[in-house]
């Protein structure tokens, strides 16, 4: 999906009421939230399709504006879900911070606007309006920090279970 099949048809408004409620754009005022949104791409997906490929580079962020998406894993054995993502939610954000590859796939379970925030738009968004991007940097690693204290919580609750089986 990351490479070819977008659609950037029907362009998102800066005044769209559902921006005002994503965690990702509370600290920014309509004037840096136009901005942002001139910079971005909407993106539209069916259901089914592959928003983001395991393995695959990463060079974005989506936003999901409307619809939900399923993040699963490819453990040896079985697929693995990992999360469920709904309007307001983003994926990719690693992308915007290292250069490696996507580490899930990310599968749209209904008809999805999403908006594509690459690193290069923040570039842009930090020469025209500063505190934007780092307003919009700030939330993410907001974000990071709590996906990965939630990691921590459910690895140190995976190392007792399987100490438990190991003593028992």
């Amino acid at each position: 999906m990351e490479k070819s099949s977008h659609n950037s048809t029907g362009a998102l408004q800066a005044d769209d009421p559902r921006l005002s409620e994503f965690s990702l754009f509370s600290g920014l005022d309509r004037q840096e939230l136009a901005t942002l949104i001139k910079l971005t791409d909407t993106v539209h997906v069916a259901a089914g399709e592959k928003i983001i490929s395991c393995g695959d580079p990463g060079h974005c962020l989506y936003l999901i504006i409307s619809g939900s998406a399923v993040v699963t894993a490819k453990p040896p054995d079985e697929n693995v879900e990992l999360a469920r993502l709904k309007s307001g939610d983003f994926m990719g954000e690693i992308a915007l911070v290292d250069d490696g590859p996507r580490s899930a796939d990310v599968t749209a379970l209904e008809p999805c606007t999403l908006l594509r925030i690459t690193r290069v738009t923040i570039g842009v968004l930090a020469g025209l309006k500063p505190s934007a991007s780092v307003q919009i940097l700030s939330a993410l690693g907001s974000e990071l920090v709590k996906r990965l204290r939630i990691s921590n919580l459910k690895y140190i609750d995976l190392l007792h279970r399987t100490r438990g089986e190991v003593q028992a």
